[in-house]
């Protein structure tokens, strides 16, 4: 259980400090970053998988289409959640990145309720339905539909539920997913190449190393997040995944000097009370059911 927990506050920070690293490439569009991701996470944990002689279990997903095809619905999601994710950051909205996943959790509630027909508890209901007042509000004080966020909660929460079609560990599902996308990033590359918009490509040497390591950036994370939902009960691991976001807003305010209004403060206290309300009706549906 220690060694678990460790491990989630490892992965945490990480995700949790992201937007400093992605800011270092802020001249580079977000969909060429996102390609270098794809390439350098394929090639990274490819090694991985070699020095693991796993290469077999590659085969084994490649020869099966019960296998295949939810990784390639999970391979596509999380491409798309890295580029929104990316775009924000360097676009200057890394508190609506924060937003989105602290609703993550809220709307993995939902998707199960439509697609695993689950039915929530009272409380859980309570905090879906303060969560979504927090939304609107949000959306009112920005004149517009928060999309940033919903698009983060919604991807990833989608990818959490594809990868519930298929059960693999860390290293075997990032290879999968990166290969998945990999024709389309290199294709990518093509294209810049042909139309002379190659961006990366003439970065200073040392930037230029620091895009490669993207690989590296985008798996540790991933690892140790494995070892620790391995290892802890998901109760506890749901409450330790909010320091990625608590990190995120911190972030934004005094790295980065976006502002926060006080209705935006106003949301995120109701976001934090729904988390609170959400937690304790867990917590109780679950002695129910033990007790019962």
């Amino acid at each position: 259980m220690n060694n678990g927990l460790v491990n989630a506050v490892i992965a945490y920070i990480m995700w949790g400090v992201l937007p400093l690293y992605w800011k270092l490439f802020n001249d580079v569009p977000a969909g060429e970053i996102l390609s270098h991701r794809v390439v350098w996470s394929f090639v990274f944990m490819g090694i991985v998988v070699v020095l693991q002689r796993r290469w077999g279990d590659m085969l084994r997903i490649a020869a099966s289409r019960a296998l295949l095809l939810p990784l390639v619905a999970s391979g596509l999601l999380i491409a798309a959640n890295w580029l929104i994710f990316i775009w924000a950051v360097n676009n200057g909205h890394v508190v609506e990145t924060s937003l989105g996943y602290y609703l993550n959790p809220l709307l993995n509630v939902l998707l199960a309720v439509v697609f695993l027909r689950e039915k929530p508890n009272r409380g859980q209901w309570l905090a879906i339905a303060i969560a979504g007042a927090a939304v609107l509000i949000i959306a009112v004080d920005y004149g517009r539909f928060p999309w940033i966020a919903i698009s983060l909660a919604a991807s990833f929460g989608l990818y959490g539920f594809a990868k519930k079609k298929i059960r693999q560990d860390a290293s075997i599902g990032l290879l999968s997913e990166t290969a998945v996308v990999l024709p389309i990033a290199l294709g990518y590359w093509i294209y810049l190449a042909a139309a002379v918009k190659t961006t990366a490509w003439t970065l200073p040497a040392s930037t230029f190393v620091e895009l490669l390591l993207s690989g590296i950036v985008t798996a540790l994370p991933l690892l140790f997040f494995a070892r620790a939902a391995a290892r802890m009960s998901l109760s506890t691991l749901g409450f330790v995944q909010y320091i990625g976001p608590t990190i995120m807003l911190l972030l934004s305010v005094f790295a980065f000097k976006e502002s926060v209004s006080p209705v935006l403060l106003v949301g995120f206290s109701l976001i934090w009370t729904a988390l609170i309300v959400y937690a304790a009706a867990s917590v109780r549906g679950a002695r129910l059911a033990k007790a019962g």
